[in-house]
């Protein structure tokens, strides 16, 4: 294999820019041509195409965000579209393709791979709920987002003796929120993996004040079944507290990757070049127990995702 392609799909995640420096830089010491697709599948469609080289990646890895951008491609849905997209890999005689994504982006690849592509899905997202990965790219720098607002938000909320909700990001995956509420200390973790019945929140606060703790912090995961407004009223009529919210929404994608991530990113990116020279393809290359492990690609997807569940009862432990 000779010629290879990158693009990034989907939302954006700290830590993309470096796989895309170590896919780039693996490919060009293997004696291969790697081309950039910018912003995902749309691009791909618009053969918005151009070879990469080493200073194309210079002074990247420390960036967040994507230096190919990305976007959401509804066309690629389409018959025509997803047609449009193979004629493009064609013309530019793009022989294996990397996709760097979430589930989405990940199914495309599936789809381009029943169509005799052969493509990588590397997971980039910070939802972190690809199940076939301990770690997604971009999930550590997200964590640790939360974690320092997390800081921020208690030093106010026990300067005016208030219970703050921050809801963090995450979909319908509570990995965000189980990670830094662990960390952060938060009193009351809410995720959607888990039913929470409203009496028990109510009381533990309340035991919380009758012990002299006047401030709490709540952090709900998007996903979780009842709205963070709705939960703030709730929780204050029937308690009495000063509860406020705090939604910290799309700063969790920004910012520097983590050490941690770029590690990840960098081997992840490297792998994928190493397989496709191989012509190994049609696979979902993750961390598992630190080590680099790939996987046939659509059953990867349909895998069952148990990552916090032996971390979610911590939760209720260290927050007692």
């Amino acid at each position: 294999m000779k010629r290879i392609a990158v693009l990034t799909s989907g939302g954006d995640s700290p830590g993309m820019n470096a796989t895309i420096r170590a896919i780039v830089r693996s490919a060009i010491y293997e004696g291969m041509d790697v081309f950039g697709v910018e912003r995902g599948y749309e691009g791909l469609i618009a053969g918005e195409i151009a070879q990469l080289n080493r200073r194309s990646v210079s002074d990247v890895i420390q960036r967040g965000g994507t230096i190919l951008k990305t976007a959401r491609s509804e066309k690629f849905r389409t018959d025509e579209g997803f047609k449009m997209a193979l004629n493009m890999l064609e013309s530019f005689q793009i022989e294996g393709l990397v996709v760097i994504g979430g589930n989405g982006s990940l199914r495309g690849a599936i789809d381009l791979m029943k169509a005799g592509v052969k493509v990588i899905g590397l997971p980039g997202t910070i939802d972190n709920d690809l199940p076939f990965t301990d770690f997604a790219i971009g999930f550590d720098t997200a964590v640790n987002t939360v974690l320092s607002a997390i800081g921020n938000v208690r030093d106010t909320s026990a300067s005016h003796d208030r219970t703050t909700i921050i809801e963090v990001m995450g979909a319908n995956c509570g990995d965000i929120a189980v990670y830094a509420g662990i960390t952060g200390g938060a009193e009351i973790v809410l995720i959607p993996e888990r039913e929470t019945d409203m009496n028990d929140i109510c009381r533990i606060l309340i035991e919380n004040r009758n012990k002299g703790k006047m401030s709490s912090i709540i952090l709900k995961a998007e996903g979780f079944s009842i709205s963070t407004d709705a939960l703030k009223r709730e929780i204050a009529e029937r308690t009495g507290l000063d509860v406020k919210m705090v939604i910290l929404g799309y700063i969790q994608r920004g910012g520097a990757p983590t050490a941690a991530d770029r590690l990840i990113a960098s081997r992840l990116g490297h792998e994928s070049v190493r397989l496709l020279k191989g012509d190994v393809h049609g696979k979902a290359v993750g961390i598992v127990g630190g080590e680099i492990r790939a996987f046939d690609l659509e059953p990867a997807l349909e895998m069952t995702d148990t990552k916090i569940t032996d971390l979610d009862f911590l939760t209720d432990i260290l927050s007692s």
